[in-house]
């Protein structure tokens, strides 16, 4: 033990016990080898975190933890090596302090230069992290709704159902709808003459929405009749609701609007609509 101190001493220090420049310069070797198995031990912390998170929870989405876990690893990188190469140069007796706050008014300054931008990474940070939504979702996000086609750091893109794709900055995302969460409702709504027999055309609407059921996979509850909802000026409205696995209420809806009809049709129920009455001569037509 006392030769390796020696062989210290010798090699790596001067006469007055401080380190010389290969003294110093084997301190910076083990400084930056310190800070890359640190970095490789962070970075295989954060790749198992993100894979337990994938295997417990359906809902995230791929590219959205390889970004967030690519996030974490660059800013644990970035401060590791800054703080490795402030101790560097401290070993070289370079004032160091005049840099850190050079550093900080430089950084000040920036962040007022690109707040909008600080804010829209900051922002998308956060949406990643607490998973508000995902890519391929179906989401409301203010004014505008569509399904999310990319979900960057920076921007969220939504492309609509008439094709337009929306850019949103992450700073401007403040109330958000996700309507692929869960279970949604398919709603119709049908009209049937006041001359009709209600409680008949219920117990149709009953025998359609139990075939429905059935043979449709999409349905994950009902659907269910509530019966007269409204009073129109010529009809009365019968309302028929059901629950459908995400992204799927408006097939459903049109499923349940094609058999109402055929069944309607079969039973000879009137549904009310606009005639035009033409009087020729006296006589209508």
């Amino acid at each position: 033990m006392e030769l390796i101190w020696q062989f210290i001493e010798d090699f790596f220090k001067t006469e007055d016990g401080s380190l010389n420049l290969l003294g110093k310069a084997a301190v910076i070797i083990v400084i930056f080898t310190t800070i890359f198995i640190i970095t490789r031990v962070v970075n295989h912390i954060v790749d198992k975190t993100m894979n337990n998170r994938r295997l417990t929870r359906l809902q995230i989405n791929d590219r959205r933890m390889n970004t967030l876990s690519e996030i974490l690893k660059k800013v644990v990188k970035y401060i590791l090596v800054f703080i490795g190469i402030v101790v560097s140069l401290d070993l070289f007796n370079i004032n160091t302090t005049s840099i850190i706050a050079t550093a900080g008014i430089g950084g000040l300054a920036i962040g007022f230069g690109a707040q909008s931008l600080v804010k829209d990474i900051i922002t998308g940070f956060f949406i990643l992290l607490e998973d508000q939504y995902a890519v391929g979702d179906y989401v409301k996000i203010g004014g505008l709704e569509g399904i999310v086609e990319e979900l960057g750091v920076r921007v969220t893109k939504l492309r609509d159902f008439t094709g337009e794709l929306h850019i949103i900055p992450n700073s401007n995302v403040q109330i958000v709808t996700n309507r692929t969460r869960g279970a949604m409702r398919a709603l119709v709504k049908i009209s049937i003459a006041y001359e009709e027999d209600i409680e008949r055309a219920i117990k149709v609407l009953e025998k359609v929405s139990e075939d429905l059921a059935k043979s449709n996979e999409n349905i994950v509850e009902g659907p269910t009749v509530l019966g007269v909802t409204e009073f129109g000026g010529s009809d009365v409205v019968l309302t028929v609701v059901a629950k459908t696995k995400p992204m799927e209420q408006w097939a459903v809806e049109r499923a349940l609007r094609k058999s109402i009809k055929e069944a309607f049709n079969r039973e000879n129920i009137e549904i009310p609509y606009s005639k035009i009455v033409v009087v020729d001569g006296g006589k209508e037509s």
